[in-house]
């Protein structure tokens, strides 16, 4: 639904330029919600005002819906007709709300169609619909200073869906509310996308929000994509640091003779008893140094950091014993290095990072045959 292929966008700042995006790649499919995580500065901002050609990209290419928009951008009369019309398809939702304090809640949402040229029974009609669809159908005769600050982003996601939009964008929409708001305004974009099909592309610095609602992610650092994929996969992913982000855990061996993994459940897997498991079957004291779970997408997903007595050596069968169950294990390295080389270099290959090795998949029974060998 959304591809940008090698984006790039430079400001001139005085007498120095400023890239701001630097060859992004991104790929949202129909219907999903993909969400772009970064600090502030890192281009995510940028990439969503590209996305619907409220800035104009340097270079690269933009197509939502089978349609490049980069190819109607400042080509003559008809192609920027066309480019609007391509616009009403995209809807966006701001950080600030941006509402007319002069204007009525149900004059904000009729404005869009007022430009668009709707007749005023029309567009009365239509604004009242997607005030109920959003919850407000009672402040329809408020005024946005009466309002509060959710209320105000309900107001300004109905306002964007006004051109009935099959993508909707979403700028930091939730970063000026408190938690408890934060989580209704979440839970409406999910019914939306689920009631009307849409597909959402948020940008945010909250882990939360991606946690909470997205599909897929990308981690952007200085104007590029260093990490992206379905939340789901970046959790079973080696080394991820979106992963590592999401679900944060902590601990260090308690000597130098103890192995630390991380673990990570998802799936049926999430709700077995397997540590308990591990530990009586192989005999051994488990401590459990840190641990995080939650519910993605309808599924519980969680990672626990782990001691388990003796070095990576001895822990082989173990830790084959937890991939045999369906868990993703990856041994933590310690101050000296990994304990494991070959998996750490296959897992800093794979994943760009060396915080983290991956334990070859073997399961027990495989190794102690080798070991009868």
């Amino acid at each position: 639904m959304i591809t940008t292929t090698g984006l790039t966008k430079v400001y001139q700042s005085r007498d120095r330029e400023v890239t701001a995006l630097d060859g992004v790649d991104l790929h949202v499919r129909e219907g999903e919600i993909y969400g772009v995580i970064g600090q502030s500065g890192a281009g995510k901002s940028s990439l969503i005002r590209c996305v619907n050609l409220l800035e104009r990209p340097t270079s690269g290419t933009v197509t939502v819906a089978g349609q490049d928009l980069t190819a109607l951008a400042g080509r003559g009369r008809r192609a920027s007709k066309e480019l609007r019309a391509a616009r009403t398809r995209i809807g966006m939702v701001f950080q600030h709300f941006n509402l007319l304090s002069s204007r009525t809640v149900l004059d904000n949402v009729e404005l869009p169609l007022e430009i668009l040229g709707v007749s005023g029974q029309e567009r009365t009609r239509k604004a009242k619909e997607l005030l109920d669809l959003v919850g407000l159908a009672e402040k329809a005769k408020s005024y946005p200073g009466q309002l509060s600050g959710g209320q105000k982003q309900r107001v300004g996601i109905a306002r964007a869906l006004a051109g009935d939009p099959k993508v909707l964008l979403s700028d930091e929409a939730t970063s000026a509310l408190d938690p408890e708001t934060t989580r209704s305004i979440l839970q409406l974009l999910r019914d939306l996308n689920q009631q009307l099909g849409l597909t959402i592309l948020l940008i945010t610095h909250e882990m939360d929000v991606v946690k909470t609602i997205c599909d897929s992610a990308a981690l952007m650092q200085r104007g590029r994509i260093v990490e992206s994929g379905t939340v789901g996969g970046l959790l079973a992913t080696p080394g991820s640091e979106l992963a590592s982000e999401l679900f944060p855990v902590g601990g260090t061996a308690s000597g130098p003779d103890r192995t630390v993994v991380d673990v990570t459940f998802h799936g049926e897997a999430a709700s077995q008893p397997v540590i308990s498991q591990l530990s009586r079957t192989y005999n051994i004291d488990i401590s459990i140094l840190g641990a995080a779970m939650d519910t993605v997408g309808g599924k519980q997903i969680g990672r626990m950091r782990i001691e388990l007595p003796g070095r990576f050596e001895e822990n082989v069968v173990p830790i084959g014993f937890l991939r045999e169950q369906g868990l993703q294990a990856e041994v933590v390295e310690d101050e000296k290095g990994p304990r494991d080389p070959k998996a750490s270099a296959a897992t800093a290959e794979s994943a760009g990072t060396p915080a983290a090795t991956t334990v070859p998949e073997q399961t027990p029974a495989a190794i102690t045959k080798e070991v009868v060998k």
